[in-house]
């Protein structure tokens, strides 16, 4: 089956994305929300240039939707649409156990009578975490909600070791209620590495940031 995927650029995503394409399916494009007003995807704050690289890495084309908060969910559904008239049966998610979160990503598919499908669909969060770091993905924290975790943990990678320092601390293992962001820059389902830089950190209200730009960038 043909497939469109709801691509962050974080883990959650690319491992949505790798179970969908070991059961067989097709993934025909990635899509992701992007805030043109910051110059940057929503919620994961990562730039145009660098989710290009990503996508050339994965080899599945991707498609900006570039909106705002007001017009977030039509304009969703817009580009489910044209996927749809492209052949896509299907959008995949992310999503593991948020309510709210699951019931917004299926009414967006019913809307135009696509499929939702959520590979990692109730499972343990710490099963996902170590089901991400066992197959090899590379997961870089970038922000990091500073009232409910450590801004330590911003530029590490999401070994073992760091998740349950994460948990030991008294914040999700999996960062699902907010806890903490990532860009996967490498994995099984990359081609190649991809090559970025941080740039200086920053405080927004609670959420420490570590900018993420190509490395060409400057």
């Amino acid at each position: 089956m043909k497939f469109v995927t709801s691509y962050s650029g974080g883990k959650e995503s690319a491992l949505a994305l790798h179970k969908a394409v070991l059961q067989g399916h097709e993934p025909v494009a990635l899509i992701t929300t992007y805030n043109t007003d910051a110059g940057r995807s929503h919620f994961h704050g990562l730039p145009a240039e660098l989710l290009e690289d990503a996508a050339q890495s994965l080899n599945v084309p991707l498609h900006l939707i570039q909106t705002s908060n007001a017009q977030y969910a039509a304009d969703f559904e817009a580009a489910l649409t044209h996927f749809k008239e492209q052949g896509a049966a299907a959008c995949v998610f992310g999503d593991i156990d948020i309510v709210g979160h699951l019931q917004w990503c299926t009414e967006r598919c019913n809307a135009v009578g696509l499929e939702a499908i959520f590979p990692l669909l109730g499972r343990n969060r710490r099963d996902v975490v170590y089901d991400l770091i066992n197959s090899g993905f590379v997961a870089n924290i970038t922000i990091v909600d500073t009232s409910r975790c450590s801004d330590e943990f911003l530029g590490r990678v999401l070994t073992a070791d760091v998740a349950e320092r994460i948990a030991a601390a008294g914040a999700d293992i999996c960062g699902e209620n907010g806890e903490y962001h990532t860009f996967v820059s490498d994995g099984p389902i990359f081609g190649r590495p991809v090559q970025f830089r941080y740039g200086a950190k920053l405080q927004q209200d609670n959420y420490a940031i570590l900018p993420v730009y190509t490395h060409l960038e400057v």
